[in-house]
């Protein structure tokens, strides 16, 4: 299985920005914990992070020549770009939308969500077991498959 997991804006400041939401693990610390848990799956990832939506929007439409799952925390795009929703719909293969917040719980403008309608599922909420969560579920799914 080969997952893509792409991180938007600020998730680079892990461990440093607003540590009262985002804990203060650092961003290393999340990608230590994604290729423990993958490895255990016998699974292989890719992470990438930028701060710059054409670059994830470039991401996602190559995605589906490499890999057969997107976990995505787009950050705060989320609930601006319409281009980054048009690019996950156009994806043809899962895209599942992660974020370490309880989104939907916070600033009126986090409860806009331009991408969650073209995504398979979400995890949100849980900090770095959001992730592990998508995992877990992918690895579900595809064990049914067999």
């Amino acid at each position: 299985m080969r997952i893509l997991i792409l991180n938007g804006p600020n998730l680079n400041l892990l461990g440093i920005r607003e540590p009262a939401i985002y804990g203060t693990k650092t961003y290393k610390d999340l990608c230590r914990y994604l290729k423990q848990k993958s490895h255990t799956f016998h699974q292989k990832i890719k992470i990438k992070q930028s701060n710059y939506e054409g670059y994830l929007i470039t991401q996602l439409q190559k995605a589906s020549k490499k890999y057969d799952y997107v976990l995505l925390n787009a950050g705060g795009l989320t609930h601006t770009s319409v281009a980054l929703a048009d690019a996950i719909a156009s994806c043809s293969i899962p895209v599942i939308e992660i974020h370490l917040s309880q989104v939907d719980q916070r600033e009126d403008f986090r409860k806009i969500n331009f991408i969650r309608q073209y995504c398979q599922c979400s995890f949100v909420g849980k900090g770095f077991l959001s992730y592990g969560e998508a995992l877990d579920y992918i690895q579900k799914k595809e064990g049914d498959k067999k």
